[in-house]
């Protein structure tokens, strides 16, 4: 007869079945402790598994001019994206998906191909709403879009050194972009959505984070201004055959940049053939020895010393003067054998200046310079500005004292020069620079005395309203003052010294003289067709740009003529007339 096993060890059974009670028991405990009193944990292991936070792209801040004018803008695009292994089981679809993408089916297929196992690439970026519909409307399997937002900006290549760009991501690379980045960018927020194993959307839950907008950011510059001073420097370059220039015009009682214009330049909405070269904006990074430019202010140094006066003489004969082995030379020939202070500006005697350098010393020109802004941080913090040098000796010896005194041996920016111009204009007060929008007054800082600054304005109106001046910058209607300089370029590639035939071209002024208001400069660098002096090259820019910046901020004329002489002319024409 056979026996059971378990009759055998009755003992052994019964631990088995208790065995198998206590863990059918356990189970059923955790049944109920799962689904009664922590049910929150399955619903985690759920949501984990198919709820996805996506990210809502945030709307980037408006970038305007002072008045309101658009200079960068945020609109949507849709990129499309796939998930490749999906897309395997419709290979017969990629053809029509290529020529809805604008692309060819063949590089389009061994992209997917090759890229077979990943579950997400880009396929597109950047279509407009319109085109990224229209792809999705296919129902390829594994297509999908998301909304992002592109920069535009309406100015195009007119504000681009200014404004800058934004790359792919909307993140800032260059200019105001980048530099106010943060400001700009705004938050992103998130919203939440179920999704099926293979990451389709199933349902769109709610938004769990709203998304933040960029601020709005408004620039110094009028675009009217920028427009006048692009269409001026881009003319100025052809007609003199130039490689590239700058031009700033500066508001002097407020420190705001009203235009920065820089050629060649770029269209930042359509960067494929963009070189380097244009994307410098050159007012800020190129530095250079500005040369005549800068007599005012060593002449400034000398006023403020006490121990000149305009009407003091200087004898400027031979037209050279020797130190050692280095020789000063005046370029062109001066009206006399001695001349005052107000001749040796407007006949840009580097003679007489370097005399009267040596009498008040190398040190009280540095000091004026650097009071004045040269060589210094301008405080913008716009990427990549240069600072420039301004140099300092223990010993100023005679040689470094007048190439001082002349603009050569130091390296500034035309934003700087500008902004040093500017204080003679605001009669001594130097405004800190700016390239925002500013609603409240200026702190200026009095870097000279005020008499003397009108001193000096004096003497610039007279460096282009006399008859030896430069009467190529004067400007109808107005009073303006002004200096030119010629500057050599130094030499590249390691080798010391100065180039051969080539210079930059310059000229710093402001106006109108009756309440002096507006500061430009104008930088032409190698001039090779009419010339290459400031005063030829120069002028007539800084004419035309400042005849149409007066006028558009409608400033009263300071300079029309009286009754007696519209009648003179009025005579005069009509006796032409009469003997025609």
């Amino acid at each position: 007869m056979i026996k059971l096993e378990g009759a055998l060890y009755p003992w052994r059974f019964r631990v088995v079945l208790a065995l198998l009670a206590l863990l059918v028991g356990a189970i059923a405990c955790q049944i109920v402790y799962l689904q009664v009193i922590d049910h929150d944990f399955l619903k985690g292991q759920g949501d984990a598994r198919s709820l996805r936070h996506i990210q809502i792209p945030a709307h980037r801040g408006l970038i305007t001019d002072r008045n309101g004018e658009p200079l960068a803008v945020s609109t949507p695009v849709t990129t499309l994206w796939a998930n490749a292994k999906e897309m395997q089981v419709a290979k017969d679809r990629w053809p029509a998906l290529a020529h809805a993408l604008g692309q060819d089916p063949k590089v389009l297929t061994a992209r997917l191909e090759q890229q077979a196992n990943k579950e997400f690439i880009y396929l597109v970026r950047g279509l407009t709403p319109e085109q990224g519909q229209s792809v999705l409307d296919l129902k390829v399997p594994g297509v999908y879009g998301i909304e992002e937002f592109r920069r535009f900006y309406p100015a195009g290549e007119v504000t681009a050194h200014m404004v800058g760009f934004t790359d792919i991501d909307d993140k800032g690379r260059e200019g105001v972009e980048l530099a106010y980045d943060e400001w700009l960018a705004g938050v992103p927020g998130k919203r939440q959505v179920i999704k099926d194993r293979r990451g389709r959307l199933i349902k769109d839950v709610q938004v769990t984070k709203n998304a933040k907008a960029g601020k709005t950011l408004a620039l110094s510059i009028d675009l009217r201004l920028q427009y006048l001073a692009n269409r001026e420097l881009r003319n100025a370059l052809v007609e003199n055959g130039a490689k590239a220039g700058s031009l700033v015009i500066m508001d002097v009682k407020t420190g705001e940049i009203l235009a920065m214009v820089n050629q060649p330049t770029y269209n930042p909405n359509n960067r494929r053939n963009l070189q380097p070269a244009m994307m410098r904006n050159r007012a800020m990074i190129d530095v250079f020895e500005p040369g005549s430019t800068v007599k005012p202010i060593s002449m400034s140094a000398a006023l403020e010393t006490g121990r000149w006066k305009p009407t003091d003489k200087v004898e400027v004969y031979p037209g050279t003067l020797q130190l050692g082995k280095y020789t000063i030379r005046d370029v062109s020939r001066t009206e006399g054998p001695v001349l005052d202070l107000t001749g040796i500006l407007i006949n840009s005697s580097n003679v007489g200046m370097s005399k009267v350098a040596f009498d008040i010393g190398g040190e009280a020109i540095f000091r004026q310079m650097a009071k004045m802004g040269l060589g210094q941080d301008t405080g913008l913090g716009f990427p990549g500005e240069r600072v420039g040098n301004l140099p300092n000796y223990r010993e100023w010896r005679k040689a470094e004292t007048a190439t001082l005194s002349y603009g050569y041996g130091v390296s500034v920016t035309a934003i700087q020069l500008v902004h040093a111009f500017s204080a003679l204009a605001n009669n001594g007060k130097l405004a800190p620079l700016t390239l925002l929008k500013s609603d409240k007054p200026a702190q200026a800082t009095q870097v000279m005395p005020e008499q003397v600054a009108k001193t000096v304005q004096g003497m610039l109106q007279e460096v282009i309203e006399n008859p030896r001046g430069v009467w190529r910058a004067k400007v109808p209607a107005y009073h303006v003052g002004g200096k030119s300089g010629t500057a050599r370029k130094t030499s590249s590639g390691g080798v010391k010294g100065y180039a051969v035939n080539s210079y930059r071209s310059l000229f710093a002024g402001f106006g109108p003289m009756s309440d002096p208001r507006y500061a430009i400069v104008v930088v032409i660098d190698e001039p090779s067709k009419a010339g290459y002096f400031g005063g030829l090259v120069s002028a007539p820019v800084f004419s035309k740009v400042m005849s149409g910046t007066l006028r558009l901020m409608n400033v009263t004329p300071d300079n029309l003529p009286t009754a007696a002489e519209q009648q003179a002319a009025a005579t005069a024409a009509a006796a032409k007339g009469g003997r025609g």
